[in-house]
């Protein structure tokens, strides 16, 4: 009763006291009572009190279920049935109380009924205890109608701490008992009683439809199988088709249908003809709403399915505006259930098809959109060879791939000028939130992806000429002096640039007049970024086209335009800048001298430039290929000239001594190096490289021996000598290694404990991300260092630190140590690998499995998972031991000897050369069961002391 007397007083603090700190102060307190056995019988006991006002009541209902979904192992066996009970009767009490209290109660239910076996829970399992407790209390029905709608969707509420396998008997449960749900539903509809409560409740009759519906929309996604004939004549289905048009039961009746049209996919495992009772049955009822359909003269009295599926689509067209987005959904789940029947381009489908683009016309993207995933799957089966094999010979497959495609020409014609527009800026596009930028980008991305599935039905020059009379169009209406509203130029340019890929080299109709257009534009900061990327994006074309020469000079003066407007349009024009010469590279030889002034500009900032460091790099690159193309006398000159914005400002710092070196911030060191290091990697001469590295290695080593203690500035050295290797003579692979060691020491001896890579995960995620680029590139520098056994412990004490980047790249180190064996430069350093690998096998593993079972969030699990099937692949019968070893730790109250087992055979599975794509969903499951609740991940990471296994060095 104290305790009772306690929470009270805490939730009145919370909801009531003027306190801030005294609030936190009682929610913490509540959030810490919710964990204790206690919260059970207190939560219970109030709930069961008259007295409690609506506050108490719904924190203790969610205690009690958020108890029953994660602690019901805390319970003796005997509790259940109490337990059952207690919450049975809190239904009946609060049949008519607050609705959020009686939705908790039926999911407390629903969640004991997923954690108790049908032969546990007695009386012939939850559904038959269901509707005797229905038929006893009548009286109760809206209560059990609801827990009734929310027992199939706790099949996928992972948040109950379930076993996978008694999961899937739970599901198998509820199938087999389907009958029992169903007619409880269709009882539902008519019963007397029924509709007396709802009338007690001052509720119409529609609602409880509505629950019914709802209800049995939950049941129709278990992966039942109902046939499709029995469900043509189900009272259910008909009360849904014939509820489409009601104001209060429309959304019901559409989540009905939207389930039964993915049922009758023609991609079910019965074929489409089986489900043919169903679907002959939903669409007559739509014959029956024909003065509501705008032609019902295309509605042809034959029951051909098509037909249906034509009226259907009609009829749901011309529904009152606000149905139209629940609507569209059905839409769209027809178009791709059904898109192999409507790719065989019939007369009738095509009718389907042009209802779909109505609804692609619609102005809100949102409803729009329904429809992109059709146009994919569309295209897919128009174009990939696999939908024509069933008419073997090659002849007929490409005759009617060609038939097909024509077929639908015209469909995708208009699909691109409908969505074209919907990439256009908003009016108010400046004051956009950052959420709102955001899915602005995310819709121009997917409208791009429906253009490029146009262009592949349409080809790319077809797509290309629609887009570009959509930009004449824009353009069109402001000829006579009005100011330009420069979005509807930008939309279209947007979409040229997205299907730029499809767009032949040898196309001479339209880009010609595009590219003579694009000087012409006005320069607003938007437009002008748009239009240096569509320059970038078609560098081929410009390189490949018979006059794309005479191109150049414009499009140079475009990009230098875009660097100086804003830093967004600076940095498309950067990205531009290298595609061009990337493409354009031998036709640009002659022009190096203009070429060298914009990048002297943009490096120092020189003027109205807006270039920013990290865009820089590109221009970096794109001088760097330009170079490569030139004569080698002429290129050692050039690429001198290349490094000097580059080399100046380290000089600089390093003449003003190492007090000033060692004080500056890294960022104003590594912008430099990183801008060297991209020369030395693209500037493809040698011999040019050589001779820079070899005039670079003081200016190097004199920012290494101040700052040898920054990580940032280590890993631009180490990267910068990495490429110039390539370049130059041995003695620099010797220096690299040099600087490879001892960053790695320093590392190490930074990171001793868990701690320091808590609070270093940068420099961990640094370290171990050169380190894995190391062992792909150069793995000579690395394994036979002395460095590499410290390299190791130093990642095992990490593994298991929460950074999500300082994790995976350590994770990432490691799997890409256990696979040196797949790398053929990589062979010749097994036995070093081993010999430091073997000796600390046993708790590399266990660590793993800790990992795995939850000393890492289970979003790391992937990559824990590969780390352990790469492991077992690469020491086979050892990794199996070290696996059995740490799995056996794990106490049979948290995993049973099958779940453990079945873990076990993967490993083995993947140390016997079985791909380990496959394996993975034994460690996902036994990741889940140990992860079940708070205690039960308390007590495997207790047995298996991930954080306590000694990790001093193993001589």
């Amino acid at each position: 009763m104290a305790l009772e007397n306690i929470v009270k007083e805490a939730l009145n603090a919370l909801y009531h006291h003027p306190d801030d700190a005294v609030r936190s102060q009682a929610d913490h307190w509540l959030q810490n009572f919710q964990r204790t056995l206690d919260a059970w019988q207190v939560s219970d006991n109030l709930l069961h009190d008259a007295s409690s006002n609506v506050e108490t009541q719904i924190f203790c209902s969610q205690t009690l279920r958020s108890k029953v979904q994660r602690d019901f192992e805390e319970l003796p066996s005997e509790a259940f049935r109490p337990l059952r009970d207690s919450l049975n009767n809190l239904l009946k009490t609060f049949h008519k109380g607050t609705p959020k209290v009686r939705t908790q109660i039926s999911l407390a239910v629903a969640a004991l009924a997923v954690q108790v076996p049908a032969e546990d829970w007695g009386d012939g399992g939850i559904m038959k205890w269901l509707r005797d407790e229905m038929n006893s209390y009548p009286d109760i029905v809206p209560s059990f109608l609801e827990l009734l709608r929310v027992l199939p969707e706790e099949v996928f509420n992972y948040k109950i701490a379930a076993r996978p396998d008694r999961r899937r008997k739970f599901e198998e449960e509820l199938v087999s008992t389907m009958d029992v749900a169903l007619g409880i539903l269709t009882a539902c509809l008519n019963i007397p009683e029924l509709k007396e409560q709802w009338g007690n409740l001052g509720l119409p009759m529609l609602v409880a439809v509505l629950v019914a519906l709802e209800a049995f929309a939950s049941w129709l996604r278990l992966r039942h199988r109902i046939p499709a004939s029995v469900l043509a004549t189900h009272p259910l289905v008909l009360t849904a088709l014939s509820s489409l048009t009601s104001d209060v039961l429309s959304e019901a009746a559409v989540n009905v249908i939207s389930e039964l049209i993915h049922y009758t996919s023609a991609r079910n495992l019965d074929g489409f003809s089986v489900q043919m009772p169903l679907i002959q049955v939903i669409v007559p009822q739509v014959m029956n709403l024909k003065p509501q359909l705008r032609d019902s003269s295309k509605f042809i009295i034959g029951y051909k399915l098509i037909d249906y599926l034509v009226a259907f689509f009609s009829y749901m067209l011309f529904k009152d505006e606000e149905d139209v987005k629940a609507i569209a959904r059905l839409f769209a789940d027809m178009g791709d259930s059904y898109v192999e029947l409507i790719a065989t381009g019939s007369n009738e489908s095509m009718l389907i098809v042009h209802a779909l683009l109505e609804v692609a016309a619609h102005p809100e993207y949102d409803i729009a959109s329904m429809t992109f995933n059709f146009w994919h799957n569309l295209q897919i089966c128009l174009i990939e060879r696999e939908s024509y094999v069933s008419l073997g010979d090659e002849s007929l497959m490409e005759s009617e791939r060609n038939r097909r495609v024509q077929v639908f020409r015209s469909s995708y014609e208009s699909l691109v000028s409908l969505v074209s527009c919907k990439v256009q800026y908003p009016q108010d596009h400046s004051e956009l939130s950052k959420e709102d930028q955001k899915e602005f980008k995310q819709t121009r991305y997917a409208v791009a992806d429906v253009l490029i599935d146009a262009a592949l039905v349409l080809g790319g020059e077809m797509t290309l000429k629609i887009l570009y009379m959509k930009l004449v169009e824009a353009l069109s209406g402001h000829q006579n002096g009005d100011m330009m509203d420069w979005r509807p130029s930008e939309a279209q340019l947007y979409c040229i640039r997205a299907i730029s890929d499809l767009v032949p080299f040898t196309e001479a109709e339209v880009m010609p007049q595009i590219m003579s257009l694009l000087p012409k534009l006005p320069h607003h900061a938007l437009l002008l970024q748009t239009v240096c990327l569509t320059v970038g994006a078609y560098s081929k074309w410009i390189d490949g086209a018979p006059n794309g020469l005479s191109f150049l000079p414009s499009v140079i003066d475009i990009l230098v335009s875009g660097m100086s407007m804003s830093e967004d349009s600076a940095a498309a024009a950067a990205l531009a800048f290298r595609n061009i010469c990337d493409d354009c590279g031998k036709k640009l030889c002659g022009s190096v001298d203009g070429l060298f002034q914009i990048y002297q500009r943009a490096m120092t900032g020189e003027g109205s430039f807006k270039v920013a460091a990290q865009d820089s790099l590109h221009l970096v690159e794109a001088l760097s290929i330009v170079i490569t193309e030139l004569p080698p006398d002429q290129a050692k000159k050039a690429l001198e000239a290349l490094c000097i914005p580059a080399v100046a400002p380290l000089q600089e710092v390093i003449n003003q001594g190492p007090l000033v070196l060692g004080q500056k911030p890294a960022r104003e060191i590594t912008v430099h190096i990183d801008r060297l290091a991209n020369i030395f990697r693209y500037v493809n001469n040698p011999e040019a490289v050589a001779d820079a590295i070899q005039r670079l290695w003081p200016l190097f080593k004199a920012i290494f021996d101040v700052r040898a203690w920054d990580m940032r500035t280590m890993e631009s050295l180490c990267r910068a000598c990495k490429h110039a290797i390539f370049g130059s003579d041995p003695s620099c692979a010797d220096y690299l290694k040099v600087l490879i060691e001892s960053l790695f020491s320093n590392t190490a001896c930074l990171l001793t404990k868990l701690q320091d890579f808590t609070s270093r995960p940068d420099i961990a995620d640094d370290c171990f991300l050169l380190a894995s680029r190391c062992i792909r590139y150069c793995p000579h520098l690395l394994f036979p260092s002395p460095v590499f056994p410290s390299l190791v412990d130093c990642a095992m004490i990490g593994i298991t630190v929460q950074h999500r980047e300082a994790s995976n790249s350590i994770l990432s180190f490691l799997s890409d140590i256990f696979d040196l064996g797949k790398s053929s430069q990589g062979q010749q350093f097994l036995s070093i690998r081993d010999s430091v690998i073997v000796p600390r096998g046993s708790s590399i593993t266990r660590i793993l499995v800790a990992a795995s079972t939850g000393a890492l969030p289970s979003s790391r699990l992937e990559t824990v998972a590969y780390a352990l099937l790469a492991l077992s692949r690469a020491y086979g019968a050892k990794a199996l031991e070290w696996a059995k070893e740490s799995v056996s730790l794990i106490p049979s109250t948290a995993a049973t000897d099958m779940e453990k087992s079945r873990f076990l055979q993967v490993l083995s599975d993947a140390a016997s050369g079985v791909d380990i794509k496959g394996l993975t969903i034994p460690i996902e499951e036994l990741s889940e069961v140990c992860r079940r609740n708070r205690t039960v991940q308390e007590i495997v990471q207790e047995a298996l002391r991930p954080l306590e296994l000694n990790l001093a060095y193993v001589s």
